[in-house]
């Protein structure tokens, strides 16, 4: 017996007319729904693209240093409390004691002598400041009558995020090969319609529900399809993610508005809010309400999509009712954790504040209303009403399609011809001998280097 491969046509080339037919409509189907939507998000996106103006828009940046002050960095070789720098050489007389401070003796990577680098209260009680540590300092020396004098701003944290991301990439890149490797780029690309599109269109003032759907749509095509290649797999995901977008955009523009979500909470907020006059504050909101439930939605309706995929291929002639109800078994588990995921990444953003508000001892329901946590409670509440509403939608066309798309495990074949087998009789052995011969070759084909019997 010698050692064969098989160069049978490929299946799609052995379907029926009736199959083929059916998979020409599938496609057509979903072309018919996606290229306009796709056609819409560019005319969006041509309409709504910033011009580059930011106009009266003025903020003042804390990383902008003054005439005679310099941001410098440096190596801490040592850190200890002693008398504040900044007090000057007035400290301690006159029978008052001397301040004392948490000072960071430097070694400017600009050369020079070691310079004492005050620490703020807060990062000395938080984190402190150790020997080896790399820092941003102030360099007020040229503008101070007190002498030379030095205080933290930041630490330079360019080695260690280089060095995660280096590693988030590798693991990525080892566990799923080259879709991990194009799912890091459609990143990329995603992280660039957010610098170019979204945010600068935001600060001129255009409408931010339709940036947001615009942007999003935009980032769902590219991703999607750059990521898990085009196939009626990931055109089915593509159409749950954007029905889950409409679901999150219009909830979060009548949440904005009912629950009265102002962002005042947060003092970068109010810095926008006086800096940048024609930027909508509740408008930000929708927006970031819209965005933030983009990726989970990517997660799960490829998820789901995948699943039904899977099911048919393993039983291809179970019916379009019960593959949809085994399909949402999975869902419903993937739902209840994911639903989980929204809710506890949320409250790892926002514990210190949950931590405020359980200091200030509140019923819990006006904790939860207040200002400080109300916006984080609609995201999550939006994001996952749209995760729940894109499941089922998305089975629901994905097993339309792939019933459309794909045959039946002999469909193929010519009907058998003869008489029907008596019961139990062997069905297999009453099936006339070409039939036999036809449907080996077609199970050598769906196997090729398996060796000939």
């Amino acid at each position: 017996m010698g050692q064969g491969h098989s160069h049978a046509p490929a299946p799609a080339a052995g379907l029926s007319p009736a199959a083929r037919a059916g998979r020409r409509r599938a496609h057509v189907l979903l072309m018919a729904v996606l290229v306009p939507l796709a056609g819409l998000t560019v005319l969006a996106m041509v309409l709504l693209w910033p011009t580059g103006d930011r106009g009266a828009v003025q903020v003042g940046s804390p990383y902008t240093a003054a005439p005679g002050v310099t941001f410098d960095t440096g190596t801490v070789k040592m850190a200890r409390m002693e008398d504040c720098p900044s007090a000057g050489p007035a400290q301690g007389s006159g029978g008052v004691a001397a301040r004392q401070c948490l000072v960071a003796h430097t070694q400017p990577d600009r050369g020079g002598a070691e310079v004492p680098v005050e620490v703020t209260p807060e990062i000395a009680k938080s984190h402190g400041v150790k020997a080896g540590d790399r820092i941003r300092y102030l360099n007020l020396s040229g503008v101070t009558s007190t002498g030379s004098v030095y205080m933290f701003t930041d630490f330079v944290r360019t080695v260690p995020m280089v060095l995660l991301a280096l590693l988030y990439a590798v693991v990525v890149i080892a566990v799923a090969r080259w879709r991990g490797l194009r799912a890091i780029v459609g990143l990329g690309g995603a992280y660039a319609v957010l610098a170019v599109f979204v945010l600068p269109a935001l600060v001129e003032g255009r409408p931010a529900l339709p940036v947001a759907l615009a942007g999003s749509a935009a980032i769902t095509f590219g991703v999607l399809y750059f990521a898990h290649g085009f196939s009626a797999r990931t055109s089915t995901a593509l159409l749950g993610t954007l029905f889950g977008l409409g679901a999150i955009a219009a909830l979060a523009d009548w949440a904005t508005g009912a629950a009265f979500l102002t962002g005042t909470g947060d003092e970068n907020t109010y810095q926008l809010i006086n800096g940048a006059g024609r930027l909508s504050v509740s408008g930000m909101i929708t927006c970031g309400l819209v965005i933030s439930g983009l990726g989970v939605l990517n997660d799960v309706t490829v998820t789901q999509s995948s699943a039904v995929w899977e099911l048919h291929e393993l039983a291809p002639h179970t019916s379009a009712r019960s593959l949809f109800a085994s399909a949402m078994r999975i869902g419903r588990d993937h739902i209840a954790s994911t639903v989980y995921t929204i809710a506890f990444a949320y409250a790892g953003a926002a514990l210190p504040v949950l931590i405020l508000v359980m200091l200030y001892d509140q019923p819990l329901l006006d904790a939860l209303t207040s200002g400080q946590l109300a916006e984080e409670v609609v995201r999550t509440l939006a994001g996952s009403i749209g995760l729940v509403l894109a499941v089922p939608v998305t089975t629901a066309v994905a097993v339309l399609i792939v019933k459309a798309s794909t045959r039946a495990k002999d469909d193929w074949l010519p009907p058998a011809q003869g008489p029907r087998p008596a019961a139990g009789e062997d069905r297999e052995a009453a099936a006339p001998a070409g039939v036999h011969e036809r449907r080996r070759g077609h199970r050598e084909a769906e196997a090729p280097g398996v060796p000939a019997r």
